[in-house]
């Protein structure tokens, strides 16, 4: 039980390790003061240009994946893996380094996908390419990509405990998008492209 228990521990703090935020420091720039104010990879493009922003995706990312391929080291057991998923997400929402508040999700969402349902996400992404290549949104690609990995998650032959993990995380990132739906809708949401 311990050993779990560091488990989801070294995953909260892992997933509280603010990529975007640490590469904005760099430059001496607050993300919560620039742009949507928000820390992760479409504001830091915004802000810091495209390199920055991928490289925060891609920090963002591997904190999911890490997440879950540390816990599948040491344990095999579906449900602590799930349970590590589950904190190296909610580090990211959640950041103990930035009083427990942080970013939405997507990309940290992305990584742990990949490790437990690489095709399912592979699809999923693809459809967020194709969606942002129509629209133009970031937010509405992610709210439809996650929505998408979520029938995914119900249909495809993975463990119970990653399913139930799975459609939390999917869950929370749609919610997370609340603010950018009432702004599609009210047509003021920005285009990424």
């Amino acid at each position: 039980m311990i050993a779990s228990i560091s488990i989801w521990f070294f995953a909260y703090i892992l997933g509280s390790i603010p990529c975007g935020v640490l590469l904005a420091h760099t430059q001496n720039i607050d993300l919560k003061k620039h742009g949507s104010k928000n820390i992760g990879a479409t504001n830091v493009s915004r802000i810091l240009g495209k390199k920055a922003g991928a490289l925060t995706l891609l920090g963002d990312t591997l904190k999911g994946w890490v997440g879950v391929a540390v816990a599948s080291w040491f344990s095999n057991d579906f449900f602590i893996i799930a349970v590590a998923g589950t904190m190296v997400f909610l580090g990211h929402l959640f950041s103990v380094f930035l009083k427990f508040k942080g970013g939405k999700g997507v990309a940290t969402g992305l990584g742990i996908h990949i490790y437990i349902m690489p095709i399912a996400t592979l699809a999923a992404v693809i459809i967020f390419i194709f969606v942002l290549w129509i629209s133009k949104y970031v937010s509405l690609s992610s709210i439809i990509a996650a929505l998408a990995l979520s029938f995914f998650t119900i249909f495809f032959e993975i463990p119970l405990p990653y399913k139930y993990m799975s459609l939390g995380i999917v869950f929370l990132i749609v919610s997370k998008h609340n603010k950018n739906i009432r702004r599609i809708f009210a047509g003021t949401e920005p285009h990424f492209l």
